[in-house]
């Protein structure tokens, strides 16, 4: 795969983006199982960011492909490290604090701090309908979450905020990963991310390491395994496709994460869940559409400027 950004090709890019949100649900119920088992945060990140290193490496040099992994942008890695670093302890953090679905719901919010952070850091522009979208993401959260409600025992003001941390850093990430994919492959990128991160997790380890049984190790290895084929299937499906399109397909891995929390944890997702998960999912889509349209009015106005 050559260094230069890849011909869009939106089919792919959805289809990609739809086994990233399996994957991703899988590896969240995993990250769970294993905290149930009593793997502390700090060991799953450092289990899953060595493990994806050691296996990239590893098979990208019994291929004869490890100069893929060669880059120019070491800075731009390491930023995008500390970032991915930060929101990988949020993201378990709030998978670890909260329901599963609850978890999973508080991280569609990703579009709407999208939305937010082009308006701080790139001045964007916000009108009335991507406004509309971001009042009606934090209106489904509200909805969402109702600490010490009886339906909602297990959610509490931390892990919310937690799991609201978890969509921004993701957001946040978003953007770098669309700037790297401009000249490195998803290899590379998926590589430098772990490589770069897995020392500074190790600096923690010997403060909460701690003996596991076989079963225990099972859930980490494969939590770390699932982790590889989600980092790989979204950096991939942001090669191929724009951002705020391909988000959507996130959206199920809510049924996902409902399932997993029925069938593994014996929780079904509370009445209001789905009553707040639609108002989110809608932003999403607002803010979505909004998006295409403007990126199609700025071709056309490419267009007739070179006339």
């Amino acid at each position: 795969m050559d260094g230069s950004i890849a011909r869009p090709r939106p089919l792919l890019a959805l289809g990609l983006r739809l086994l990233t949100a399996l994957a991703l649900a899988t590896m969240a119920m995993l990250v769970k199982l294993a905290g149930e088992h009593g793997a502390h945060l700090i060991e799953l990140i450092f289990w899953r960011q060595a493990l994806t290193a050691v296996l990239i490496g590893t098979g990208l040099a019994l291929t004869g492909r490890l100069a893929s992994l060669k880059t120019e942008r070491l800075r731009s890695h390491s930023i995008r490290s500390a970032t991915g670093l930060f929101g990988m302890l949020f993201t378990y953090g709030a998978v670890l604090l909260l329901p599963l679905a609850e978890a999973t719901t508080l991280g569609f919010t990703a579009p709407v701090f999208a939305v937010l952070i082009a308006m701080i850091l790139f001045r964007e522009t916000i009108g009335p309908y991507r406004w509309a979208a971001v009042a009606m993401g934090f209106a489904g959260v509200v909805v969402v979450m109702q600490p010490g409600s009886g339906d909602h025992a297990g959610v509490t003001l931390t892990g919310i905020a937690v799991g609201l941390m978890a969509p921004l850093m993701v957001s946040l990430i978003s953007f770098q990963i669309q700037d790297l994919n401009k000249t490195e492959n998803p290899w590379s990128i998926v590589f430098w991310f772990a490589a770069l991160s897995a020392p500074v997790a190790a600096l923690a380890l010997p403060f909460v390491i701690a003996p596991h049984d076989s079963q225990t190790w099972l859930i980490i290895v494969a939590m770390s395994l699932m982790g590889v084929l989600a980092q790989i299937l979204l950096t991939t499906s942001l090669r191929f496709g724009s951002a705020a399109v391909i988000l959507l397909m996130d959206y199920t891995a809510l049924l996902w994460a409902s399932f997993y929390g029925y069938a593994v944890f014996d929780r079904a997702a509370p009445a209001s869940l789905w009553l707040g998960a639609p108002l989110i999912i809608g932003a999403g889509l607002l803010i979505a559409w909004r998006e295409h349209r403007l990126a199609k009015a700025r071709r056309v106005a490419s267009a007739a400027s070179q006339e």
